[in-house]
């Protein structure tokens, strides 16, 4: 399968969230965000880290963009939505499978692992406090290592903050 170009984290060019708010480079909302060019930063080499690292450790390309489709689902968030479809589409993932992340948990043709993760994509990002050792068990018995279950909770908490993001730099660009 190809994989996916990995975005940059020169701040001299748009990042992915500039790109998904649409921010052009002459604008108010830029240089609000030129104003803490760390935080563009940071947030952008997260989204390379956890979406596109070097070592993916067992936790797959394909896996971690079906995560992140399930997130941005979930929060009924289009532009990331669109986003995550398209990289989706990009590994070449049947578009039965994408499909089926959109109307999880109902019956579908995922692998008990994938069903596994996406169930714990909605536990923490709907109710985390509700999470318990028995989730934990269940994704060690998918065949999730320790490592892999924290890889997961780190993307399932980057997705969350890039969608609160996001939404905020929305609703900036909506007052100007």
């Amino acid at each position: 399968m190809p994989k996916l170009p990995q975005p940059t984290t020169d701040t001299s060019t748009p990042d992915v969230l500039d790109q998904l708010a649409n921010i052009q480079p002459d604008s108010v909302l830029a240089a609000l965000r030129a104003q803490r060019p760390d935080v563009a930063r940071y947030t952008q080499g997260s989204y390379d880290a956890l979406l596109a690292p070097a070592d993916l450790g067992g936790v797959s390309l394909i896996e971690r963009e079906l995560v992140a489709l399930r997130v941005a689902t979930l929060n009924d968030n289009a532009p990331l939505t669109a986003h995550y479809r398209q990289r989706l589409e990009e590994l070449q993932v049947p578009a039965a499978i994408i499909e089926a992340v959109g109307h999880f948990p109902a019956p579908t043709e995922l692998t008990p692992r994938t069903i596994a993760m996406l169930g714990h994509v909605d536990l923490l990002t709907n109710e985390p406090r509700a999470a318990t050792q028995a989730q934990i068990a269940a994704l060690q018995a998918s065949g999730l290592s320790e490592r892999d279950i924290v890889t997961l909770a780190q993307l399932i908490a980057f997705l969350s903050y890039q969608v609160r993001v996001l939404v905020g730099l929305q609703l900036l660009a909506e007052e100007k």
